[in-house]
């Protein structure tokens, strides 16, 4: 069992690296890809007549082209979801482990994703957009 435990330890960092990685890697492609996209729509809009002059600048990356950009409420929502499941994720840790061993102090573990999650509530009311 121990051996197990040991061996799962060191499992779990290890795909975390390689998926974080792969994402990383999988989102640069897909937005070279979307890039690649724009400028051959725009040469099939220059070779149909269209002026160029008329069309929009291009944008600094394709997904902004197609409008799957990330607005600050999109980003203010995703950090506020965040929190709170961290929190939610928190607070049962800490009763999953003070009803375990109510002697002993490892409730207090739970307050670490708890405290995180109150750091994505706190940057999700920076980030989010103020009404004009």
């Amino acid at each position: 069992m121990e051996q197990a435990v040991a061996a799962f330890s060191f499992i779990i960092p290890v795909v975390a690296i390689i998926g974080g990685i792969s994402v990383a890697i999988v989102r640069i492609l897909t937005q070279a890809r979307l890039e690649e996209l724009v400028r051959k729509e725009r040469i099939a809009a220059i070779e149909r007549g269209v002026d160029p002059a008329n069309l929009p600048a291009l944008p600094a990356d394709g997904e902004r082209a197609y409008g799957l950009g990330y607005s600050r409420l999109r980003r203010a929502h995703g950090l506020l979801i965040g929190g709170l499941i961290l929190i939610a994720v928190g607070m049962g840790i800490a009763l999953v482990l003070y009803h375990v061993e109510p002697q002993k102090s490892d409730w207090v573990i739970g307050t670490v994703p708890a405290l995180v999650g109150g750091a994505l509530l706190i940057g999700s009311r920076i980030v989010w957009p103020e009404k004009t």
